[in-house]
């Protein structure tokens, strides 16, 4: 009686293992199979990674192209000088960063010429008659022309004729 007793507990014993392998094995397939589904269906593409080397050549690289480019006629300003009245010759070119904002630019060119007057306008003739007070007025139109510009934005100012008397 004895054998018959321990052969059921091998054989409940045997049982019990199988059913805790079909258990571990039903619950593996579900997590594989639903991570595979996760990243099948949410998009598994990874955004990818780019290396500041990288990164800082596609800058140059897009640096190094040329954008659209609008001219600004040539204009006469009075530029401020205690001594004697001074006036500036000049004409502006100014590169953008699409068409559309080629077109926007010609359709705000009233605007622009204004801003531009007004602010070459309140120079001294000291600060127009250097190169760095030419660099820095470049900066300063291109961020008084990107203000103009709810769209678009301007990437370089050209003076194409630039002359102070």
């Amino acid at each position: 009686m004895a054998k018959k007793e321990e052969a059921e507990e091998s054989e409940e014993g045997g049982g019990s293992k199988k059913k805790l392998i079909i258990i571990i094995a039903a619950v593996l397939i579900l997590l594989i199979g639903g991570g595979a589904g996760y990243f099948f269906l949410m998009g598994g593409e990874e955004e990818e990674k780019i290396s500041p080397e990288e990164e800082q050549a596609e800058l140059e690289k897009q640096a190094k192209q040329v954008g659209p480019m609008v001219s600004i006629d040539s204009f006469i300003i009075n530029i401020m000088d205690d001594e004697e009245s001074r006036y500036l010759k000049a004409s502006i070119t100014v590169e953008v960063d699409s068409e559309e904002t080629s077109m926007e630019l010609n359709q705000r060119m009233p605007q622009l010429k204004d801003a531009i007057l007004l602010l070459i306008g309140s120079k001294t003739f000291g600060e127009v008659s250097d190169l760095q007070g030419k660099i820095q007025l470049k900066a300063e139109l291109i961020n008084k022309v990107n203000s103009i510009l709810p769209k678009g934005k301007v990437k370089r100012i050209y003076f194409t004729d630039f002359v102070v008397q």
